[in-house]
């Protein structure tokens, strides 16, 4: 089950997954952090009592996780849901995720931790225009990603001076999964849940969440680049407004809505996507009867 982010995914899953007796595997790329909770919309301790979750809490927040990584661990995900007779209900917006499961992997070569460390130092304080152009160089095919993965592609050219896309073709693993897909998009309503759950989010206590963070997590560790913890830092450091920061979040957090539609429109493979809006009252109908085989073989 994807679609964009806010669309209503985990409330239909979570109905879903109760109905059906299954388990959930999170494929959400900012979830995998530890302790980065109130921003990244992780389930509440109830919602992960009514159905267990995997793939949440995996990893540091100072810690790069890959999509590669996020692929490997399904199957003791997939073990874990199953051996309590749940099956396995792959749940997230992260579209590069879901791309690992479909399509075969590479075996990454070893990175030197301490030149990584140095690297990001001088990588992470860079526009994205910046980013993409020193892609161009190194990894053509990748510069047109998000800035995550361009500066994934950019540490990979640099240490082991081959690109991704190189990697890719020469150190190939079958893929072990076929997937089908439940596009979970309310439409035009978007819009205004985006702007709902960011509210829901400040009132939840993000800003206190993010000062509580400010601690302990160094300023440039790759967990605070799930959208707004930007801004929101800015909020708690009392660098910008919260009226003005709620406003920015909204957008980047629009702008990234926008972003994973047009993937989800352009690379999921058309014959095996169902689509249901997630605010059509017969949503949960359409979603077990899409469920009828199993999601994830």
């Amino acid at each position: 089950m994807c679609g964009p982010t806010a669309a209503g995914k985990s409330a239909l899953a979570l109905a879903l997954a109760e109905t059906r007796g299954m388990g959930i595997i999170s494929a959400d790329s900012r979830q995998v952090y530890r302790d980065f909770d109130i921003g990244t919309a992780k389930p509440t301790d109830e919602e992960r009592r009514r159905v267990p979750h995997e793939g949440i809490d995996v990893v540091a927040p100072t810690e790069r996780y890959s999509a590669a990584r996020w692929a490997s661990g399904v199957e003791g995900w997939r073990a874990a849901l199953e051996s309590q007779g749940r099956p396995p209900l792959v749940v997230g917006g992260t579209g590069l995720y879901l791309r690992a499961l479909a399509e075969p992997l590479f075996e990454e070569p070893p990175l030197d931790p301490a030149a990584r460390r140095a690297l990001d130092r001088e990588l992470q304080p860079l526009p994205l225009e910046e980013l993409r152009r020193r892609c161009r160089v190194l990894d053509p095919p990748r510069a047109h990603l998000g800035r995550t993965q361009l500066l994934r592609a950019i540490e990979v050219a640099t240490l082991t001076g081959r690109p991704i896309s190189e990697l890719h073709r020469a150190r190939r693993r079958d893929a072990r999964y076929a997937l089908r897909y439940l596009l979970v998009d309310p439409g035009e309503e978007l819009h205004d849940r985006i702007a709902r759950r960011v509210d829901a989010m400040i009132a939840a206590g993000w800003v206190d969440e993010v000062r509580r963070l400010m601690q302990s997590v160094p300023g440039d560790a790759p967990a605070w680049n799930a959208t707004g913890y930007d801004t929101i830092r800015e909020v708690a450091q009392g660098t910008r407004s919260l009226a003005e920061g709620r406003e920015r979040v909204i957008i980047a957090t629009r702008q990234y809505a926008k972003r994973q539609r047009t993937w989800f429109r352009h690379q999921l493979p058309p014959a095996h996507v169902v689509h249901v809006n997630s605010a059509d009252p017969g949503a949960l109908t359409r979603a077990l009867a899409w469920c009828g085989e199993e999601s994830l073989r």
